[in-house]
C-alpha cells in the first residue's frame, strides 16, 4: 500500500511539473499566447483603399488595440523593443450590389441590397517563433438595404469587429 501511494504521488508530481513548464498560456478568449510574449507594437493601419473614409484608419487601429488589450495580458507599446509587431494597411473599401430587384418592364433593375466590403492587409511578426508570424489579407463584408450614409458608421463598426476577431484568432489562437 505504501509503495503504491508513493508511486501515485511521484506520477502526479511529474504530471504537474510537465504542465507547469509549458511555454503557452491560455486565456479566457481561447487564445494560446506564448508565455514570453509580453509586449506588442500595433502600428497605425493607413487607409490605401481606392474609396477612402476619413475615420476608418483610426477606427480600425483602435478596434484592433482594444481587442488585444481586453482579451490578453499583452501590453501595447510604441517602440522597436516589443516582442511582436503588427502592421499593415486597409487595402479595400467597396460598395457593390448584393441582390438585384426587378422593376417595371421598361425600367432598369435596381439593387435590392448592397454589400459593404473592407479588406485589410496584416503583417504580424513574432521574432522568437517565426512559425507564428504571417503576412495575410483579411476581408469581411456586411449587407444592407437603403441609404449607406445613415448606416455606414454601424456597418464599419460591425465589419471592424469581424476583422479584428479574425486577425486576433490568426495571431493568438492559430486558426
Amino acid at each position: 500500500m505504501g509503495k503504491r501511494l508513493f508511486l501515485n504521488i511521484v506520477m502526479m508530481g511529474t504530471v504537474v511539473m510537465l504542465f507547469a513548464s509549458c511555454s503557452y498560456k491560455l486565456t479566457q478568449s481561447g487564445a494560446s499566447i506564448p508565455a514570453d510574449l509580453k509586449t506588442i507594437d500595433i502600428q497605425f493601419f493607413e487607409n490605401n483603399a481606392p474609396l477612402v473614409v476619413s475615420t476608418l484608419s483610426q477606427q480600425f487601429t483602435e478596434a484592433l488595440k482594444d481587442r488585444i488589450r481586453t482579451q490578453t495580458g499583452i501590453s501595447i507599446v510604441r517602440n522597436e523593443g516589443a516582442n511582436a509587431t503588427m502592421s499593415g494597411a486597409i487595402t479595400g473599401y467597396s460598395i457593390a450590389p448584393a441582390s438585384i430587384q426587378a422593376t417595371n418592364p421598361n425600367v432598369a433593375p435596381i439593387a435590392g441590397a448592397s454589400r459593404l466590403t473592407i479588406t485589410v492587409q496584416v503583417k504580424y511578426v513574432y521574432e522568437k517563433d517565426k512559425k507564428l508570424s504571417f503576412d495575410e489579407s483579411f476581408t469581411k463584408y456586411k449587407e444592407f438595404t437603403g441609404d449607406l450614409s445613415t448606416q455606414e458608421p454601424a456597418l464599419i463598426r460591425d465589419i471592424n469587429k469581424q476583422l479584428t476577431d479574425d486577425i486576433f484568432n490568426r495571431a493568438f489562437a492559430y486558426w
